[in-house]
């Protein structure tokens, strides 16, 4: 019996695909899976890679790119395993990857999710990702990005797990709610993380399990006027969805000065104006429709976890400030 899903959405990443399922073909003491592409509409020979060098890979065409939430989420209810695992096309696994990641879970019954390792492509003494981190600037960063691997080598708790290369308690994405779609990309496994938060579980990063990371395969670039924007958007969206009232007031100041950093910043980048559009967008989705329907009810029963996440949010902020 199959302990878990591997699921990889893929938009246009023939590239890449051939290095990232052979990695999986060549894991170490893993537990049995199956591993599930979900394709996005691509139009550069992905599904023709997929139909002749991997025959035994599972694979549903989508007919368009209808963003890597909706994909992650067919993938996720095509799964009937204990555990689902998300990993981006643009990467390549070490040979135990499965294994640690497993075994993370396997330990910790009460984990909603545990995070690996994703290291530079070009550079991998070099971390890119080791779990991600939410402040009360309303800032969400990749913990030890940029800094030596060596220096994460132990596994801790992390606000929550970067969808990149993570492996999911199935069970609790069905109490909670599978990834909102109207996130498209971008933040939509900080949203998930928190959301879980309030309601209890945790997310953990777990050192022993790795992959290499190319990044921004699908977007193009790191900065890009997409991105900017719809990174913008979401982090609005994000804020309304999850927080409750008490808990916006609150933080109001600091929110506000941490949405004029990034402003300035991306005008010295020359995209001050998408990341300004980013930011109305995402006004407009909190207050329609879908986005009051999806917001999280407040509930009494969830103080202490609200608290806990401010919490959080204080002390990322700290460890942002001192780059630890």
């Amino acid at each position: 019996m199959c302990e878990i899903t591997i699921i990889i959405p893929n938009y246009n990443g023939a590239g890449f695909l051939k290095d990232c399922l052979e990695s999986l073909e060549n894991q170490e003491e893993a537990p049995a899976f199956r591993t599930l592409v979900v394709d996005n509409g691509s139009a550069d020979g992905s599904l023709r890679l997929l139909t002749e060098h991997f025959p035994g890979v599972e694979v549903i065409p989508l007919t368009e790119n209808t963003g890597f939430c909706h994909a992650v989420n067919v993938g996720i209810q095509a799964a009937d395993t204990p555990y689902v695992l998300l990993l981006n096309n643009d990467t390549k696994a070490e040979p135990r990857f499965v294994r640690a990641l497993y075994d993370a879970m396997e330990a910790r019954p009460e984990a909603f999710a545990v995070s690996a390792g994703m290291l530079m492509w070009d550079n991998p003494a070099l971390l890119d990702d080791a779990g991600d981190r939410y402040c009360v600037l309303g800032w969400a960063y990749g913990r030890g990005k940029g800094r030596p691997a060596a220096a994460y080598g132990r596994g801790t708790e992390v606000f929550s797990a970067c969808g990149g290369a993570a492996i999911y308690r199935k069970s609790i994405l069905e109490e909670i709610g599978l990834f909102d779609e109207n996130h498209f990309a971008y933040l939509e496994d900080l949203d998930i993380g928190y959301r879980a938060r309030l309601h209890g579980c945790r997310s953990y990063y777990e050192p022993e399990a790795r992959v290499l990371h190319y990044g921004s395969a699908s977007s193009g670039s790191r900065y890009n006027e997409w991105k900017t924007g719809l990174a913008a958007e979401n982090s609005v969206y994000v804020i309304a969805k999850n927080m409750p009232l008490f808990q916006w007031i609150w933080n109001f100041p600091f929110l506000t000065a941490g949405f004029l950093i990034k402003f300035l910043f991306f005008c010295k980048k020359g995209m001050g104006r998408p990341y300004l559009k980013g930011l109305w967008r995402g006004l407009r989705k909190s207050c329609s429709k879908s986005g009051r329907e999806r917001k999280v009810a407040f509930r009494w029963n969830f103080l202490r976890h609200y608290l806990a996440v401010q919490w959080q949010l204080y002390v990322n902020t700290l460890r942002l400030l001192k780059k630890s």
